[in-house]
């Protein structure tokens, strides 16, 4: 029977204690979406249903999660096929100006989102894309397009590029043999980077406080004002399906691609 080191048992509490840090909020919150207290009180002095029935019978929390599923699938639709593009055009090309792309399509993981979401405030008041599903869309669409593209140039490099040749050799245009031979054996990689790139528009928040209003306001807008003005446990209810959704489609998509590899 093998001993752990000290190093390692060190390293295995580290671990450990970080993953405490960042669950606890979500301990937190989930026991408080399903409080009976009027306001947002840990421990609840007892359990209800209450907030999540509020949350489904409320016209607004309703029209803002009819426009956070729309803003999100639209963001997959159209980030999707050209993360999938640039990548696959960043892996083939041996050109310098691939590898600035590269880093340009990267920036929206490195700029502080404070500084992006003024610039896109600035540029679509001059072209008058506030409060409109358009501008909510292509802003998502520049933050969602680097997790397409890390996640697909991933998967191109465990691809052997020889297949494609092959396929090409033997009468298959480019385009042709991308989707025949390669795009079957990154799917995994590309339904991973779709599904991040839903994530990342379901819960972005600082660009939707600057460029959202109306009728176009996301669900995190509206918790956001719903924070400001009066706090109660519907906050909390939404919060905790937000992250049940999120982590069930981590879930289905690891589970996708440990069955493909």
């Amino acid at each position: 029977m093998t001993r752990l080191s000290p190093a390692r048992i060190a390293l295995y509490v580290v671990c450990a204690l970080v993953l405490v840090y960042l669950i606890l909020p979500v301990l937190i919150i989930a026991p408080i979406s399903f409080s009976s207290a009027r306001f947002l009180t840990f421990p609840p002095p007892s359990f209800s249903l209450r907030w999540y029935l509020q949350y489904f019978a409320s016209p607004a929390w309703m029209q803002a999660t009819r426009v956070t599923l729309t803003l999100a699938l639209l963001t997959v639709l159209i980030a999707t096929p050209l993360g999938v593009a640039a990548a696959y055009a960043i892996s083939q090309s041996k050109l310098r100006i691939m590898r600035i792309i590269h880093l340009a399509l990267l920036l929206p993981l490195v700029v502080p989102i404070i500084i992006i979401a003024v610039g896109i405030f600035f540029i679509y008041a001059r072209v008058g894309l506030v409060a409109t599903m358009p501008g909510l869309v292509l802003a998502n669409v520049m933050l969602g397009l680097p997790y397409v593209v890390i996640s697909v140039l991933a998967g191109l490099q465990s691809f052997d590029p020889a297949q494609e040749m092959v396929a090409r050799s033997l009468g298959m245009n480019r385009l042709r043999s991308f989707f025949a031979v390669t795009l079957p054996q990154i799917k995994s990689s590309v339904i991973a980077g779709g599904v991040f790139a839903f994530i990342s528009a379901m819960d972005e928040t600082i660009v939707a406080l600057f460029i959202s209003g109306g009728q176009y306001q996301p669900l995190t807008k509206r918790m956001f004002t719903a924070l400001r003005d009066e706090i109660d446990p519907t906050i909390a209810a939404i919060s905790t399906l937000m992250t049940a959704a999120s982590f069930m489609l981590v879930l289905l998509a690891s589970a996708r691609q440990r069955r493909n590899s």
